[in-house]
């Protein structure tokens, strides 16, 4: 049996999205969100949309759930245009967004993010307390700011306010840490999955500290 907090991250709906990524890609092998008509770039920014919407009533008919006929392949921006055009059920989607320093998991959330969904990110905790630049963190700060990220975990985790959709963004380079925080937050994870030679390009502005950790961030990485 499926709830709408499991469903997404079944293996049968992980499964058929890749079939579908497959059967609906053009001659060029290139997929075309099939809202706004462009090109679906990267792998991670590719969801499955479902035209009439799952519900907890009708998240286990799969003439809805798993009917291929019930749903678009779209961008992330574009399924919360979708959402946010045509109303709000209450679903709510949790999204552990992860990846090595430099990959770009702050722009990738900009742009799919909808005006009330809360984002949770570390970098910009530093920022909100503090007058360091964005890449600047301190270590005299660390104790607060992780206190605030818990603080901001646990209201993810009940639920708490009336935000819609939640985004968590970090590095999470251990897989073990990111099945713990996706199993206690029933979120869905998503892997900005940039090459290494462009995670370091994109640290080097950003000063020894972020190149470092980059490093690292590779070294530690796990499936």
């Amino acid at each position: 049996m499926f709830t709408l907090s499991t469903f997404y991250k079944t293996k049968e709906w992980e499964q058929l999205i890749e079939i579908l990524k497959i059967e609906r890609a053009n001659d060029e092998g290139v997929l075309i969100c099939e809202h706004c008509g462009k090109p679906i770039v990267k792998a991670y920014d590719c969801i499955g949309h479902h035209k009439i919407e799952l519900t907890e009533s009708n998240v286990n008919d799969r003439m809805i759930s798993l009917n291929p006929d019930n749903i678009a392949l779209v961008h992330h921006h574009c399924h919360n245009i979708i959402h946010e055009r045509f109303g709000y059920d209450g679903t709510r989607h949790i999204y552990l967004v992860y990846g090595a320093p430099g990959a770009g998991k702050r722009a990738y959330v900009d742009r799919s993010a909808g005006q009330d969904d809360l984002i949770l990110d570390l970098d910009s905790l530093y920022v909100a307390i503090s007058i360091r630049n964005r890449y600047d963190h301190s270590k005299r700060m660390s104790r607060n700011v992780f206190g605030l990220r818990d603080c901001i975990l646990d209201q993810i985790k009940t639920r708490t306010g009336k935000w819609r959709n939640a985004w968590i963004i970090g590095g999470y380079p251990l897989s073990s840490e990111r099945s713990r925080l996706c199993e206690m937050l029933a979120a869905e994870a998503v892997f900005i999955d940039t090459p290494q030679d462009e995670c370091l390009m994109a640290c080097k502005d950003r000063g020894y500290d972020a190149l470092d950790y980059c490093i690292k961030w590779f070294d530690a990485y796990t499936v």
